[in-house]
């Protein structure tokens, strides 16, 4: 809205709600909780790598768009009447997130009507240049945007345009399988009827597969086969042995109570090479974990241990083999394990098609470790039954493909064109119709390769790309395709016709863009980049591509010209690629900052843009732990002309992973907000840099703590409006008159904020300033009493007197802090006599750790019910916060984790605290999912 180039006075932009205050711990703990969503999310119609949660894209967007309170004087002329108005968008907002609210047509409404009025009716298109798995333009497009989604890699941009672009093309729309419309009263609103036909035509075909193929996946003792279990083999190198020695990282099939199976080996006694398997069930287990690890192989008959360079040579050479160990099956509600019979090793013994994949793995890529075992090829990784299996599927997608086209002519839809050229009718709906049944079979791939392992503690199969990576997998699990469970054909189709049925439906354009060389003028950019050297996403989607490009060439021959995914202009700082370490970097930053300065030339000056960023990549150099990926971004932003206004936590993985429980859960990502500097923005100095810090940080600082930032969290959260000081300049000057770097100024920005922390110890009464100073120096442990009875005079209190109280015991000249888990359970807030703010907390984190979230909340209303009023909750809250700087400080993780779970459930216990009659809001916290959950 800035109007200067006309000549006009410029207009100050609206400050939206992300620049000033988010509901974060309510975004972050639906984020988490959708990890554990399966039956119609997005992210499962196909697997993309470091996919961000609906949820938080929800927020972010809303939030980008809808106005602060503050930005509204004469509406909410003073900061109580902003922080009310404040509050009912933050409600809209948790109510939003909520994954069982996605559907609420009338909710949405709300939040449309909301940024409909914070936009003068003319909402900005959104763009995502970096769309990869679609969850920004997904998320765009249900909030009622136009979404505008491009990548450079195609595999990305067929996920895209299966979420957002097809969709919308064929809504409402009766299916064509024939007589599926007749025989269903379902009305075909949205996607229904595309879903339907998905469905149908997804059947007609592991009908047809079963007919074609079915006799390569015979039962096993009457039963269906789920799984067969192989082990991968070389010739044991001790002249004396010799035998097929297997390569098997555990003998555990099942390790569930009651239930317990393993593999039994049997070296040969007979001369054979073959070493025979059986099924144990004895409780305590195998014998031995396995015969391979990290190190070496050991020989179940002569126990020779052999190198794994030998391994490598075997396999390189041509002579690693494989041999079935056992057969899983289903039983009655449990799995049942049985030895390998010779009519399944029989079937699994055919030749490789001659149309698999030959397309070349990468020499060298990011995470990949089959290569040095010989596996050269995509075709490779794969059993040669699964290549039948997969290259049938992928064939019969082509005649799916004709057979909708026929019944869509049947049912009166005209020819028109082709889909890769816009159509909408027979021809273009026959191809959609293909391409989603296209994803199943690609889908499936990730189930169904000879990387593919079981879980021996959940009988169930780990995929792939159960990391970003392709490993080496010794022992691995073979799923059956024409199955109903697991990595079966049936399931997949199953996971995939509930998301198409339930898509929002808008105006939704997908393109295969380089970032740096698109078009952005009219567009709001809203995007989660690639991380420095986290992720080598085309070297992995390639695992995806080579099928993909066999099965839909025909139908979108634009999007699948090349062999294998583009790579040269990919923005991954890949060594391998750019001629080492140096290369990569140069690489990655020169093209981050490209296109963050294209985005700058044509930037909407009404909002600010939004960028996700992962907070992982870290090094030591010289000058100590750095963070190259992240300092890279906010380096790049400063360079291209950006403002930081605002940094966000977003702690999206479940406690259960990349975690361990008893840690404090770091943020996975930060989302920035920014605004295009002003081309003629001042410079300034070292001093009035800082001085700037300390007239604005505690302001933030506050509003962060009562927006429910966790501890573990606020430092990140404070570079935001640290870094919007420093990038308002266009040079920070230090005193030798070079400019300062992105790295010295996060040094002063944590400097402000523990002096900002520290000066809070003046608003807490003199027990909790003792006990702050005091735990400072000594954590829980023991102090001399001298010192603390020194310490408490300064600080007008005695050491008897918090002794008598039970802040402390002090005997025979020791003095200790008393812990959370050490207070006396009975303890009664209000009929102590003399309680401080420092009790409170201590009590609160042994009532919540002991008992939960209520009992912690019933305790809090006690405790602010005193008439004295000693217990004031947003200072409870500030010594969370505060003590666990300490904490972390001194490596003292247990308290760290006290302090931050209880700022991370503050919301909550806050709940039941303000109401006595109404039952508490049920929450889940980010910290209560378990591993299998996420």
């Amino acid at each position: 809205m800035q109007q200067s180039e006309n000549g006009e006075l410029p207009v100050t932009p609206k400050r939206k709600l992300i620049e000033v205050a988010l509901p974060l711990e309510v975004i972050n703990r639906e984020s988490a909780r959708e990890k554990s969503i399966r039956h119609g999310h997005p992210s499962t119609l196909h697997l993309w790598w470091a996919r961000r949660p609906l949820a938080a894209a929800r927020a972010v967007l809303f939030a980008q768009l809808v106005d602060d309170p503050s930005s509204h004087p004469e509406q909410f002329p003073t900061e109580e009447l902003q922080r009310e108005e404040r509050e009912r968008l933050h409600r809209l907002i948790e109510r939003l997130v909520v994954w069982e609210n996605v559907r609420d047509e009338k909710l949405l409404a709300e939040a449309r009507e909301e940024i409909l009025k914070s936009t003068d009716g003319n909402p900005p298109p959104i763009v995502d240049p970096f769309a990869g798995g679609g969850t920004i333009p997904l998320e765009a497009q249900r909030l009622g945007l136009e979404a505008h989604a491009s990548d450079l890699n195609p595999v990305a941009v067929l996920i895209n345009k299966a979420l957002i672009e097809f969709p919308p093309k064929f809504a409402g729309r009766a299916p064509v399988f024939p007589g599926l419309a007749a025989s269903q009263s379902t009305e075909w609103t949205g996607a229904r009827g595309l879903a339907a036909d998905v469905r149908a035509y997804g059947e007609w075909m592991r009908d047809e597969a079963e007919a074609r193929i079915g006799s390569l996946y015979p039962k096993a003792d009457g039963r269906t086969v789920i799984a067969w279990i192989w082990a991968r083999t070389v010739t044991c190198p001790n002249p004396g042995c010799g035998i097929d020695m297997p390569l098997v990282r555990s003998w555990w099939l099942g390790k569930k109570k009651g239930k317990e199976a393993y593999v039994v080996a049997h070296p040969p006694t007979d001369g054979s090479k073959k070493v025979r398997f059986e099924i144990g069930h004895d409780p305590a287990g195998p014998s031995s974990d396995g015969t391979v690890g990290r190190t070496g192989a050991e020989c179940v008959r002569c126990r020779t241990s052999v190198d794994l360079k030998y391994v490598r040579e075997e396999a390189r050479a041509g002579r690693m083999g494989q041999q079935l160990m056992a057969v899983v099956a289903e039983g009655d509600r449990r799995r049942v394990y049985l030895h390998p019979s010779d009519l399944q090793m029989a079937a699994a013994r055919l030749p490789a098609p001659e149309t698999s994949p030959i397309q070349n793995i990468p020499a060298q890529a990011l995470g990949f470790r089959v290569k040095a075992y010989g596996m050269d090829t995509w075709a490779d990784l794969f059993t040669n039954r699964q290549l039948v299996a997969l290259t049938t599927f992928s064939d019969l997608v082509g005649e799916a493909r004709e057979r909708v086209f026929a019944d869509a002519l049947e049912a009166g839809l005209p020819t028109g064109e082709r889909l890769d050229a816009g159509g909408t009718d027979a021809a273009a709906y026959a191809d959609a119709v293909a391409v989603y049944l296209g994803l199943v079979q690609s889908k499936i791939t990730n189930l169904m390769s000879s990387i593919t392992t079981w879980m021996s503690d959940r009988g169930a199969f780990r995929e792939t790309f159960a990391r970003q990576a392709i490993p080496m997998a010794w022992d691995f699990a073979e799923s059956n395709a024409l199955g109903d469970v697991g990595g079966g054909w049936l399931t997949t189709l199953d996971k995939e016709v509930r998301v198409i049925q339930d898509l929002p439906l808008g105006v939704g354009y997908v393109s295969q863009l380089d970032a740096a060389r698109r078009e952005y003028t009219g567009s709001l950019l809203s995007t989660d980049p690639p991380y420095y050297d986290n992720i080598g996403y085309s070297d992995l989607s390639d695992f995806f591509y080579v099928w993909q490009r066999r099965t839909l060439r025909g139908v979108l021959p634009s999007l699948f010209e090349t062999m294998l995914v583009p790579k040269a202009d990919e923005l991954v700082a890949n060594p391998y690629r750019h001629g080492g370490k140096g290369g990569a970097k140069d690489f990655f930053e020169d093209g981050f900052r490209e296109v963050f300065a294209r985005t700058r030339e044509s930037a909407m000056r009404e909002f600010p843009i939004t960028v996700y960023y992962a907070f992982k990549q870290s090094e030591t150099d010289s000058l100590g732990e750095s963070s190259s990926g992240w300092e890279t971004l906010l380096d790049g932003m400063v360079h291209s002309k950006w403002q930081i206004t605002s940094t966000w936590p977003m702690r999206t993985e479940g406690s259960g992973r990349l975690i361990a429980k008893d840690t404090n859960a770091l943020a996975s990502s930060i989302v920035l907000s920014l605004r295009p500097r002003p081309d003629d923005a001042p410079t300034t100095d070292r001093r009035g840099f800082i001085a700037a810090l300390e007239a604005e940080l505690p302001d933030a600082l506050r509003k962060l703590q009562e927006g429910q930032v966790a501890p573990v969290d606020l430092p990140q959260a404070v570079i935001g409006p640290g870094m919007a000081v420093f990038s308002r300049y266009s040079a920070v000057l230090e005193p030798d008159g070079t400019k300062m770097t992105v790295r010295s100024a996060l040094v002063r920005i944590n400097e402000i904020l523990d002096q900002v922390l520290n000066e809070q110890e003046g608003d807490f009464d003199a027990p909790s300033r003792f006990a702050i100073a005091w735990y400072r120096q000594h954590g829980y442990g023991v102090g001399a009493f001298g010192d603390a009875n020194s310490l408490a005079n300064a600080r007008n209190t005695t050491v008897d007197t918090m002794d008598r109280d039970g802040i402390l015991t002090s005997l025979a000249g020791k003095v200790q802090l008393i812990k959370p888990g050490d207070l006396d359970s009975d303890y009664d807030p209000v009929a102590d006599l003399h309680t401080s703010n420092w009790e409170a907390l201590h009590h609160l984190i042994k009532v919540l750790e002991h008992d939960g979230v209520t009992p912690a909340g019933a305790f809090l209303r006690a405790a602010l019910t005193r008439p004295d009023a000693a217990v004031d909750a947003d200072l409870v809250k500030e010594l969370a916060h505060l003590l666990f700087r300490v904490a972390e400080a001194n490596g003292w993780t247990k308290d760290a984790l006290s302090f931050n779970n209880l700022v991370t459930t503050w919301p909550e216990i806050l709940d039941v605290a303000r109401t006595t009659t109404e039952a508490p809001r049920q929450t889940q916290s980010a910290f209560d999912f378990s591993e299998d959950e996420s």
